[in-house]
């Protein structure tokens, strides 16, 4: 196909950004509409690449490529191009941007700047999961950081200054020790392809630094990213402090960068170190499980329990990743997608109950199932794809991770992991049934007797978050044959 999807779906929301930003005199009701309409397509075109990947083209086929030749001197690429590992999160993206448009729909401050700036974001993430240049994903993945800084310190609650600061030190942090890495690769290999990289072979090559320190400084760029504990904490206070529509966005889509990455670089270029270093990374999932859930148990302000059960929840992306084996893999990079709608819809609810009600702490909520039926039904729908409702997305991903890892031959004693990480769904199951029911059930308060139930508009949207969940859930099939395209070349190379 001679039309260039995947540059069309990257680039129009950051054109529909420059309009608004610099045609003057739009009312805030043109700004909102130029948003949606710039963020629809790229949905419709994903939506159109999903339904036309070529399934019967084999596993490891790179589809929709561009390929130009960007900066000679050093054999860099504008490449893009998608497979089955990162087809599913392009969709994703493109779904939670249009939805986060919806979502923001009654923002009145700065809206301009508010809307420019968000669907910049879209177009930097998306970039990242279409991109088969190193550096040109590391640009993309560099982008973020702006847009991501201004929603949370302009548009952001609480400490909002404070939160957006630390998210930049811990988000440059991670890059700083990637572009060392990619730096190193490049050095070693004379190639920026991920593609050529992966398929020749590190070993072939004289390394500059030893192989294992080019491992670890991209892992740990992505694992500031995931987050993998002990690199989490700047994770509560972003997500707590951002808009709902930051929130929606980082944790539905911007955290997936650190397990793509993990997948489609350390893995795939990597194979033998990360066999060698799995004991040490699968002991930091099980802990980021557990302390993840433990943590979000002891939480009391609604935002903050749903952000810290994301640390738990990737946990389990980081267990499938480093068990290694095809199920497992598959489980993990369902696990993103799963994940990024599930909280994607619970970040959405808790803004809609804080927009509605004024309350954010658990200790003075309750009742609000009788004031607000509509959003009390679907939050808890949500909840129960958080903690792995059989028919919800998370269930379908969770087993999958659990089943995979449990019967992973790649790693020894992989079973007393995986064991350990299955008491997190048991720690989930406390945190979001207690969520739910100081919420929405118990004692009816008066004083929120006068708060409205959910509109129009964010009954559509919240009603598509549902059916997506729903979806997956019944039949992952629509997305695990895709993944398992992308997903059977790495395991092929770790000798599956």
């Amino acid at each position: 196909m001679s039309f260039n999807y995947l540059s069309t779906i990257i680039f129009l929301p950051v054109a529909g950004a420059i309009l608004i930003a610099f045609i003057p005199g739009l009312s805030d009701r043109v700004i909102k509409r130029i948003a949606a309409i710039f963020t629809l397509i790229p949905l419709g075109l994903a939506l159109f690449l999903f339904c036309n990947f070529d399934s019967s083209l084999g596993a490891g086929i790179i589809q929709f490529e561009e390929k130009l030749l960007w900066i000679p001197a050093i054999n860099a690429y504008y490449h893009l191009g998608v497979d089955g590992l990162s087809l599913p999160l392009i969709v994703l993206t493109a779904f939670l941007g249009f939805m986060v448009v919806l979502i923001s729909w009654k923002i009145n401050l700065r809206v301009r700047e508010y809307f420019a700036w968000l669907l910049l974001l879209e177009t930097s993430i998306l970039g990242v999961f279409c991109s088969l240049d190193l550096l040109l994903f590391f640009i993309f993945w560099e982008i973020e950081v702006i847009p991501m800084y201004f929603l949370i310190s302009i548009w952001g609650t609480g400490r909002k200054e404070y939160s957006a600061i630390k998210y930049v030190i811990y988000t440059l942090f991670g890059s700083a020790m990637m572009l060392a890495g990619i730096i190193s690769l490049y050095f070693t290999t004379g190639s920026l392809s991920m593609v050529e990289i992966a398929q020749t072979g590190i070993a072939s090559f004289t390394a500059v630094i030893p192989v294992v320190a080019i491992f670890f400084l991209l892992l740990i760029g992505f694992a500031v990213k995931l987050p993998v504990v002990p690199l989490h904490t700047w994770l509560p206070d972003a997500h707590t402090d951002a808009p709902t529509a930051g929130s929606v966005m980082l944790a539905g889509a911007l955290i997936k960068m650190g397990g793509y990455g993990m997948i489609r670089i350390c893995v795939s270029i990597f194979p033998e170190t990360a066999k060698a270093y799995a004991p040490i990374l699968l002991t930091l999932a099980v802990i980021s499980v557990l302390y993840g859930a433990a943590l979000t148990l002891r939480q009391t302000d609604l935002k903050r329990l749903i952000a810290y059960s994301s640390v738990s929840h990737m946990g389990f992306v980081l267990l499938g990743v480093f068990a290694l084996g095809q199920v497992s893999l598959t489980g993990a990079a369902l696990q993103m997608v799963s994940h990024g709608v599930i909280t994607g819809l619970l970040f959405a609810m808790a803004g809609l109950v804080i927009h509605n009600v004024e309350e954010r702490d658990l200790k003075k909520l309750g009742g609000l199932a009788r004031q607000m039926p509509v959003i009390a039904i679907v939050f808890s729908i949500a909840g129960l794809g958080a903690l792995g409702l059989p028919t919800t997305s998370g269930f379908a991903a969770e087993f999958l991770v659990f089943v995979g890892s449990f019967s992973s031959t790649v790693v020894s004693g992989i079973q007393v992991y995986t064991i350990l990480a299955v008491l997190g769904v048991v720690l989930a199951a406390g945190y979001i049934l207690w969520m739910l029911q100081r919420t929405f059930y118990g004692p009816v308060l008066e004083q929120y007797n006068g708060v409205k139930d959910a509109n129009t508009m964010e009954k559509v949207y919240m009603f598509a978050f549902v059916a997506l969940i729903m979806l997956i859930g019944i039949y992952p099939a629509i997305l695990t044959d895709i993944i398992k395209l992308g997903i059977s070349p790495i395991v092929g190379l770790l000798g599956g």
